[in-house]
C-alpha cells in the first residue's frame, strides 16, 4: 500500500504532530487473538485481521492506525471504530507472543485536493492529510462479540415449509451432519 509504505520508518511527528512521541514499528501486520471469552467460557472463536500501521510510543504502549484514501475528506471514525477495536483486542490478547497495550487508535486520511501537472510532464495530485483519532471502547466490542457468538453458537430455529433458504439450510445440515 502506497500510504503505508510512505510512513515506513517515520516518527509520529511525521504522521501527526498531535500524537505522542513514537515511531512506526510495523506495516501491514496480521493479528490473531486468543479464543474469545463469553460469559466466563472460552469459545472456539478468535479475531484475525491486518492493521495498516503499528506505532510504538515512547511509553511502551502501541497505537493502531488505519490508512484511508478518500476522494473527499469525511469523518468515518464511527464506521472503523469496531474494526480497530478488534485489532486492539487481538494485540492485547494475542494467540501467540507477547501482549501489546494499545493506548491509541485512529485513521490517517489522505483526500484529494486538486490535480497538478500537465500532459507533457505527467500528472500528480495534491492531497490533504488528516489525522482522525478514534476513542477506545472495549466494552462495546465485548458486547458485540458476546451477542454475535451467542447467536451463531445457538440452535438454528425451526424452518417453515415455505422458506426455500430454511429448507436448503436444513437439508445441508442433514447432509453434512452439523449441529
Amino acid at each position: 500500500n502506497m500510504q503505508e509504505n510512505y510512513f515506513a520508518g517515520k516518527t509520529t511527528a511525521d504522521i501527526a504532530p498531535v500524537l505522542p512521541a513514537g515511531k512506526v514499528a510495523d506495516l501491514g501486520g496480521w493479528v490473531k487473538s486468543s479464543l474469545i471469552d463469553v460469559t466466563g467460557n472460552k469459545t472456539k472463536y478468535a479475531i484475525r485481521g491486518k492493521y495498516d500501521l503499528l506505532i510504538e510510543f515512547a511509553d511502551g504502549t502501541f497505537g493502531i492506525i488505519d490508512c484511508k484514501f478518500q476522494a473527499k475528506d469525511s469523518d468515518k471514525t464511527d464506521l472503523y471504530q469496531p474494526q480497530l477495536e478488534a485489532y486492539a483486542f487481538a494485540l492485547e490478547h494475542p494467540a501467540t507472543g507477547e501482549a501489546k497495550k494499545v493506548s491509541l487508535m485512529g485513521l490517517l486520511v489522505w483526500s484529494l485536493l486538486e490535480p497538478a501537472g500537465d500532459v507533457s510532464k505527467g500528472f500528480g495530485i495534491k492531497l490533504k492529510h488528516t489525522w482522525r483519532p478514534i476513542e477506545r471502547n472495549p466494552q462495546a466490542l465485548q458486547s458485540r462479540l458476546t451477542d454475535f457468538i451467542t447467536v451463531v453458537s445457538g440452535q438454528m430455529p425451526s424452518s417453515k415449509d415455505n422458506c426455500d433458504l430454511c429448507n436448503y439450510l436444513s437439508a445441508r445440515k442433514d447432509f453434512i451432519g452439523a449441529e
